[in-house]
């Protein structure tokens, strides 16, 4: 591991609805809504929920789009997701994540042995879909 002080602060998916999307996210994926009520009474643009103490995810509703102005053409990235987004979890959460999906007919994939990332060779992973297409992988190192 690299002595690095960067992080990950945020990561912005486009959504089609924010508040069933925090839904999912805190039901399904077991990552806490930020801001919530703030967004549902109109007072801020969009709600997050939070990875761990240092990152969260924007749930940002398509109908922002219009007010990306901060790079020329950033609105046309509405509707284009990454490729996927890959959270690392601790052995025990892996399975209870996988056990909520299911339980609520999330599919997902196949388990996968030893696939590479940022920590070396991950133990296990899968992937799975949000409501609105954007693809996540959910893996554990230990």
């Amino acid at each position: 591991m690299t002595d690095n002080t960067t992080r990950l602060d945020h990561v912005v998916l486009w959504v089609t609805d924010p508040v069933a999307s925090a839904d999912f996210y805190d039901k399904a994926v077991g990552l806490r809504p930020v801001r919530l009520s703030e967004f549902a009474e109109g007072k801020i643009p969009f709600p997050s929920v939070r990875l761990n103490d240092e990152t969260i995810i924007d749930l940002m509703p398509h109908s922002m789009a219009e007010r990306m102005k901060m790079l020329p053409g950033a609105a046309d990235s509405a509707g284009h997701p990454v490729n996927h987004v890959c959270l690392a979890l601790p052995a025990e959460h892996f399975d209870t994540l996988r056990s909520r999906l299911e339980e609520r007919a999330v599919p997902v994939s196949k388990i996968s042995y030893d696939s590479f990332g940022a920590r070396g060779s991950a133990t296990r992973s899968f992937y799975f879909r949000d409501p609105d297409g954007n693809v996540f992988e959910a893996r554990h190192y230990d």
